[in-house]
């Protein structure tokens, strides 16, 4: 695959990422180490997290049906969270798979 064309996928999706999802969950993800790849013929960008509910990495890949792909990578395995993700739902998505549960069990008031 061509490294210019992956380089400007992988851009244009951390841009999108950044953009469409609110800078205090970016934060809350622990997000480092952005870079661009190549998972399952896809071109995408792959960064590591360190959430509450998910510690690994964050892969997003472009299918060939203009959706995104999300998956959780850590050491044990690669998992398809979901293989059909609008450009303006990647953070909630992927914000579910490894901060919202944590966040919302924590605001349950135990009496």
């Amino acid at each position: 695959m061509d490294k210019d064309y992956v380089m400007r996928i992988a851009e244009t999706i951390r841009e999108q990422l950044v953009t469409m999802t609110d800078t205090a969950v970016l934060l809350s993800w622990g997000i480092h180490e952005f870079m661009a790849t190549v998972y399952k013929d896809l071109p995408g960008l792959k960064f590591r997290v360190n959430g509450h509910l998910f510690q690994g990495y964050v892969l997003i890949c472009l299918n060939g049906s203009d959706y995104y792909e999300v998956y959780l990578q850590d050491e044990e395995e690669t998992r398809c969270i979901s293989d059909e993700v609008c450009f303006d739902e990647v953070g909630e998505v992927i914000d579910r798979h490894i901060e919202s549960d944590f966040k919302e069990f924590c605001s349950i008031d135990c009496l």
